[in-house]
């Protein structure tokens, strides 16, 4: 029999899961973890492939039919086209994702989508290595545009390319971004810089604003027109360039929120699931995963239990905000 849907007390419907594997990566982005000591979780805490595929089996009894597999870095998790194989295969689920910065792509990217994959989100802050390394605090962007070509190569025909951009640091590299978005046939999304970053210092003269940041690709590239027929629960405002060149979309966090359509339930990487990006409250699954006596039901309850408890929002622009204790490799993107 059906379950009932995951509805919270807003009345919004819940059929996305983020699932971070790992909260470990192989670069170290300013806007994400500190650059270096970072303690990560112990191998035997996260969650193993069997625990997230009996997860999403239950979940996707409720209605939800979007994944997307997120870190730290997803990649660096031994076997993960394994677990892209055995979430494929579960009754509902219509659409697999996964956020990558792209450094192991070109060597995964193959399997992945033989496993079932169907869509990439690559990270790409800038496209000089000297700009990438500010980002990023490591060398490598070849790597990454080298991984996006391979993953053209071998099928995958949905990869969008998510850029945070941060004044005084990679603001510059808007334009390129975007031009190279257009000549590759990718999408592009800018995103603005969110109160995730390692260090806790984040305020809000450090956000480009997506209203800005449209401004510029307009003035210097070309005009945009809204597309009316995107999914209304998608964090981004995308934009069509009139004159055929592609998509842009804008991930306004910040300036925008877009809260009221949220539809994402997440678990981190050691099995707590999370109802917002930005709370730190957390429902432990993994005990219950790890718990020979446990129900499906019990999971059930705890999934609903977790959406129950969201917040109409984030409140970013709010006096009650308070930033997350934990930086975004901890949590998934």
């Amino acid at each position: 029999m059906k379950e009932l849907p995951i509805i919270d007390s807003f009345g919004r419907i819940h059929t996305n899961l983020r699932i971070s594997v790992t909260d470990r990566c192989n670069i170290r982005c300013v806007y994400c973890m500190p650059s270096e000591n970072v303690t990560f979780r112990p191998k035997h805490e996260l969650l193993r492939f069997e625990e997230i595929t009996r997860l999403t089996r239950i979940a996707a009894s409720m209605g939800v039919n979007k994944l997307r597999i997120t870190g730290g870095e997803p990649l660096v998790r031994a076997g993960l086209s394994e677990l892209i194989s055995q979430l494929s295969s579960i009754d509902g689920i219509q659409d697999i994702a996964l956020t990558t910065n792209g450094m192991l792509l070109a060597e995964q990217a193959e399997s992945l989508k033989a496993a079932g994959l169907r869509r990439l989100n690559v990270s790409l802050d800038g496209l000089s290595d000297e700009i990438f390394f500010l980002i990023s605090r490591r060398r490598g962007v070849q790597r990454i545009i080298d991984g996006i070509l391979r993953a053209q190569q071998v099928g995958f025909g949905k990869i969008r390319l998510n850029s945070v951009i941060i004044p005084g640091v990679n603001d510059g590299e808007i334009i390129g971004l975007a031009q190279f978005a257009r000549n590759h046939g990718l999408e592009l999304r800018f995103i603005e810089f969110m109160p995730l970053n390692s260090t806790g210092h984040w305020e809000m003269d450090q956000v480009i604003t997506g209203a800005t940041i449209r401004g510029i690709v307009e003035k210097s590239i070309a005009t945009l027109k809204p597309v009316l027929e995107a999914d209304p629960h998608q964090p981004a405002r995308d934009y069509d360039y009139e004159d055929g060149g592609g998509r842009v979309g804008f991930v306004d966090s910040v300036s925008e929120p877009f809260c009221s359509g949220c539809n994402r339930l997440r678990v981190t990487a050691e099995g707590q699931l999370r109802n917002c990006l930005f709370s730190d409250d957390g429902w432990d699954a993994r005990a219950l995963l790890r718990n020979p006596s446990s129900t499906d039901d019990e999971i059930r309850t705890l999934i609903r239990d977790c959406i129950h408890a969201k917040r109409a929002g984030h409140g970013i622009n709010s006096f009650e905000f308070v930033k997350p204790q934990r930086a975004m490799h901890e949590i998934g993107g």
